[in-house]
């Protein structure tokens, strides 16, 4: 009897985090793109944004309801404790119902793929029978650590031992200060530590397919020795599209010179205090480079009228800065006028500038952050380690020694080897496309139906 081919439908399950939005829905487009019918979801909260231009045919956005959420506008979100704790209790009901919904309308889920910390959803979708993958929005070797340590096949470091390193197959060796800041080292009974190990410490039985956003020359060697554990895609770098809207950033840096600008931006969870942010405006002002500094909403509400005065007047008045609460900031790195990126070094960023061959000044704070300044650093060589918390004369020194000091050349050429090798990743038949394929074509082969 011949057979019907069925379109796949794949649902992409958020948390709530813009950091963990963004690339799940440039996966999203992505796959919709190759003909895949796509529906993206989260528990929408305020501050998400859900506005990346462009819209592409057989991607749409359903917002996670019912079951008890809570409202975008509630409160009670703020608090990211709390929020994970209510979604892992009400969460299941509502994608549930979501699920329903879908095939009542005559679009039946035939996968779902989930971010991290939302174990809940892979549940789910496992009591209803739905096959699985995992989007791992971080780097290749930060999975590889975590599963190596949940699963006892490297030793580890105890947390104070200071001369401590780390050896994991296809990493670049680590030392303690590196990995110290990883949810291995928190409490057991640490939350979001404990939906880590929910979600990788069962994988293999978890998820048919761990995408990761990387890219195959950037982490070869990670990618080869993590895949025979864990069935590896990867599918990245995820990128803003490049098409849309122009927006006040782009056209300011359309007047500047080329490769002059330094962007400053700590992505969209680190918050700068009243004396590190006065320091971040002072050591702007002192370098004489023209500068796009992101200093986000949430962040100036919790500085004195005193300092955030102070810190807008010293940027601007120079009068080669601009502040902004907020830019598409793969779509400003991308500009040819942009010659530095200071940054908190989150993967997101870290991909972002890599694919655009930008520079960086490298100020990580927490989690992953520290091992991406690592490779930024000291193994693809595309920039300098800042400090943290930033000091006025230590961050002009640093965006110097990136823009022109002896090694500035060297440092920019690296970084635009990068960007080339990143766009052969994602061009049609790089290994990025062939990745994404890959998947698409596996999730495709079971859906024919009898006629």
């Amino acid at each position: 009897m011949p057979t019907t081919p069925v379109q796949p439908h794949v649902l992409l399950v958020a948390t709530p985090f813009q950091s963990h939005v963004n690339p799940l829905m440039r996966l999203g487009r992505r796959l919709a793109a190759k003909g895949v019918l796509v529906t993206f979801t989260t528990a929408l909260r305020a501050g998400i944004r859900l506005d990346e231009d462009p819209d592409v045919d057989g991607f749409r956005v359903e917002r996670l309801r019912g079951g008890g959420l809570w409202e975008p506008d509630d409160p009670r979100f703020a608090v990211a404790g709390d929020m994970a704790h209510h979604l892992s209790s009400a969460g299941p009901a509502a994608l549930e119902a979501l699920v329903r919904r879908e095939a009542e309308a005559g679009r039946p889920v035939t996968c779902l793929v989930a971010n991290a910390f939302v174990p809940w959803a892979l549940r789910v979708a496992a009591d209803m029978g739905l096959p699985r993958a995992m989007l791992w929005i971080q780097s290749c070797a930060v999975l590889s650590v975590y599963y190596h340590y949940l699963h006892a096949l490297a030793p580890f470091p105890e947390a104070d031992d200071a001369s401590g390193s780390l050896a994991i197959p296809g990493v670049p060796g680590l030392a303690i200060d590196e990995v110290r800041p990883l949810l291995i080292y928190n409490s057991s009974q640490d939350l979001w530590r404990q939906m880590l190990v929910a979600d990788l410490g069962s994988i293999r039985e978890k998820v048919s397919w761990v995408l990761v956003n990387t890219f195959d020359a950037l982490e070869h060697e990670t990618i080869s020795a993590l895949s025979e554990h864990v069935p590896v895609i990867p599918v990245g770098p995820l990128l803003e599209p490049e098409s849309g809207e122009a927006d006040g950033c782009i056209e300011w840096l359309d007047a500047q010179p080329p490769r002059s600008v330094v962007l400053v931006a700590f992505g969209s969870l680190v918050k700068t205090g009243d004396e590190e942010t006065t320091e971040i405006a002072e050591g702007l002002a002192g370098t004489e480079r023209p500068f796009l500094w992101v200093l986000r909403d949430d962040n100036r509400a919790l500085l004195s009228k005193d300092t955030l005065d102070g810190a807008l007047t010293a940027a601007t008045s120079c009068g080669r800065g601009k502040v902004v609460a907020w830019c598409r900031q793969a779509r400003v790195l991308a500009h040819g006028a942009v010659g530095c990126f200071v940054t908190h070094c989150g993967w997101n960023s870290t991909s972002e500038a890599l694919a655009a061959g930008v520079p960086v000044v490298a100020c990580p704070r927490w989690s992953d952050q520290r091992m991406n300044a690592n490779f930024l650093v000291d193994v693809y060589r595309v920039g300098v380690c800042g400090p943290t918390p930033v000091t006025r004369e230590s961050l002009r020194l640093s965006i110097e020694e990136v823009m022109g000091g002896p090694e500035a050349e060297g440092i920019g050429l690296r970084a635009a080897s990068w960007k080339k090798r990143a766009r052969a990743a994602l061009a049609d038949g790089g290994s990025t496309d062939n990745g994404v394929q890959t998947f698409v074509d596996q999730i495709t082969e079971p859906l024919d139906v009898l006629d």
